[in-house]
């Protein structure tokens, strides 16, 4: 049998057990960023190609991404996310600060499915000036709306955090997984190091997360930092330079 050449591709700062035991295997592998060569003992191996983003999520700009949540292009947009199952902990924690927060911000909160039954129930009486400024979904398919409409998100640190959030200069309050703490903590780490986000430990959601929100959002001139210090973390050719270490790997 012909022996055909494999290649690995390493989402998170640090790679999982898994791939570690496949870099062994691997002819080439290729890293999101330089920080993960650390972990690999064969540095001719290896190339940093940043992470792949879907090309859909580079059409949405600021002005349509609001226009498609129907918002105030006046008022500071918040977004929410706890990845595709949600984060119990985010949203609740979120839940109780709302009415404060809608004062001064309207919110994208993407509740994940487990949830969505509970906040629909939970946020249907809204007081009414509040109502436009609040948009709700247990999943959103437009998830680069999303992104180009925020000031500032709220999330979990999943390895996405790190192609999404540079491509849109999004700054983060990084609520790093308990139970994957040491990955999605090197991950949030790797941001916040970098002055792009700032992380909140999921026990101190409750006390801790609308003094954050509020530090962030009415600090223009550090938002305004911290977006462009995530903006140089982009890597927009990523896709495509993993495919040309394909090419070249298959000759």
């Amino acid at each position: 049998a012909i022996n055909k050449p494999s290649m690995l591709y390493v989402p998170d700062i640090e790679p999982g057990l898994a791939l570690k035991a496949l870099a062994r295997f691997a002819d080439h592998i290729a890293l999101t960023t330089d920080t993960s060569r650390e972990y690999f003992s064969n540095p001719s191996k290896l190339s940093t190609t940043g992470y792949p983003v879907r090309p859909g999520l580079a059409e949405w700009n600021r002005e349509k991404a609001l226009k498609y949540f129907d918002f105030d292009p006046n008022l500071l947009t918040l977004t929410v996310a706890g990845g595709s199952k949600g984060a119990r902990s985010i949203n609740n924690a979120l839940i109780k600060i709302l009415p404060q927060l809608l004062e001064k911000t309207q919110i994208i909160h993407l509740t994940g499915h487990l949830d969505w039954t509970v906040i629909e129930k939970q946020t249907k009486n809204l007081p009414t000036e509040f109502i436009g400024r609040y948009q709700a979904f247990p999943y959103l398919h437009e998830m680069g709306a999303a992104l180009a409409a925020a000031d500032l998100i709220i999330s979990r640190a999943g390895a996405s955090v790190l192609g999404e959030y540079p491509l849109f200069g999004l700054p983060a309050i990084l609520v790093p997984y308990p139970h994957a703490w040491r990955y999605q903590y090197i991950n949030a780490s790797y941001l916040a190091d970098r002055g792009a986000a700032v992380i909140l430990r999921d026990e101190d959601l409750e006390k801790g997360l609308f003094d954050q929100i509020q530090n962030l959002l009415t600090d223009h001139h550090l938002l305004a930092q911290m977006s462009q210090a995530m903006k140089s973390l982009a890597s927009p050719g990523a896709a495509q330079k993993i495919a040309d270490l394909i090419y070249e790997m298959a000759g």
